[in-house]
């Protein structure tokens, strides 16, 4: 059983790190590939980023929900695996 944890963790670590790679192409974010990855990660992304904002950097804002949810995988991960 915790096998099965730890191999769904990763799985969500890379999709989550696939979707913040993403992020940095214009337009990626719409293609199929992109909306897939939104719909399995805004679940937990969401949330997070309701509870910790953009936070503001010159004219542009950055997100730093997929780095507070890497960060609880990582965490998860040593504790669980």
């Amino acid at each position: 059983m915790t096998s099965l944890i730890c191999f769904i963790l990763l799985l969500l670590l890379l999709v989550v790190l696939a979707r913040s790679l993403m992020s940095w192409m214009p337009g990626a974010s719409s293609s199929s590939v992109g909306t897939t990855l939104v719909r399995i990660t805004e679940p937990v992304l969401g949330p997070v980023r309701r509870a910790l904002p953009p936070v503001r950097i010159g004219a542009g804002a950055l997100d730093l929900s997929p780095l507070v949810v890497t960060f609880a995988i990582f965490v998860l991960r040593a504790l669980i695996c």
